[in-house]
């Protein structure tokens, strides 16, 4: 499994809640656009793209809510332990220009 750097999370997080944040607005969109008489085919798709576009949202909300509370925690961390968050940083680096001057 390959792992990431909290910067390629953050990323890709926000790039994901911009997606979404897209695909709500184009799906509002779409729904006032059809707000002409639909058939009943119609009008069953379009109560499944309402639904679709609730869970989008809550979806949204949800994984703002985490990226949030992860930012938060790290900076309590951080914070907390200044000293020790420098020696990791430092060790961590150290170790990363060790392995790529190694190639």
């Amino acid at each position: 499994m390959e792992t990431r750097s909290s910067e390629e999370i953050e990323e890709s997080t926000e790039k994901l809640l911009e997606d979404l944040k897209a695909v709500v607005q184009d799906g509002e969109e779409l729904l006032r656009a059809a707000d002409q008489d639909l058939g009943e085919r119609g009008l069953a798709a379009r109560e499944r793209l309402a639904a679709a576009l609730e869970v989008a949202k809550e979806t949204r909300r949800r994984l703002q809510e985490r990226a949030l509370a992860g930012a938060q925690a790290t900076d309590r961390l951080i914070r907390d332990y200044p000293y020790q968050s420098i020696g990791i940083a430092f060790g961590c680096g150290m170790l990363f220009g060790i392995l790529v001057n190694r190639r």
